[in-house]
């Protein structure tokens, strides 16, 4: 066991960073790409991995918080939130104008055509009676001259 055990360790080592080169975002690299580094780590046993680990990218330094983390705001002490509501409203506001005179001009526009109709029904009303009147002026005449006779 003594001759297996640090094969092992080297094929493990191997294997972890060869897994984490290959899982790494590329702008985390240090002065050789992704290529190079896999090269490394597989071609020079346990140097190579070791090299990976210690040199071979920028480690993510956790950043200490500067105070305590910012308290969520309710939404009505949100300033932002309360802009967006009176935008909406604002928005909705002007919606509901533009309908209201597209109403009343579609309103304006039925009532002058129903006025138009109207004027036409009566001048048509009118030429009837005219004509009515005519026709009974012509027939008294066409009497009036078979009684003269």
């Amino acid at each position: 066991m003594g001759r297996v055990l640090p094969i092992v360790v080297a094929i493990a080592l191997l294997v972890y960073a060869l897994i984490d080169c290959l899982q790494t975002d590329s702008t985390r690299f240090r002065s050789l790409n992704r290529v190079a580094w896999v090269a490394i780590v597989v071609l020079i046993p346990l140097i190579g991995p070791i090299l990976w680990l210690v040199i071979g990218k920028e480690r993510a330094r956790p950043q200490r918080p500067s105070g305590p983390p910012p308290r969520p705001l309710a939404p009505d002490d949100d300033p932002e939130f309360l802009r967006h509501l009176r935008d909406i409203d604002t928005k909705h506001e002007q919606m509901l104008n533009q309908w209201e005179a597209d109403l009343r001009r579609r309103e304006a526009e039925a009532q002058r055509e129903k006025e138009a109709e109207e004027r036409a029904a009566e001048e048509a009303e009118r030429l009837r009676q005219a004509e009515a009147r005519k026709r009974e002026d012509d027939r008294q005449h066409t009497d009036d001259e078979d009684d003269s006779r």
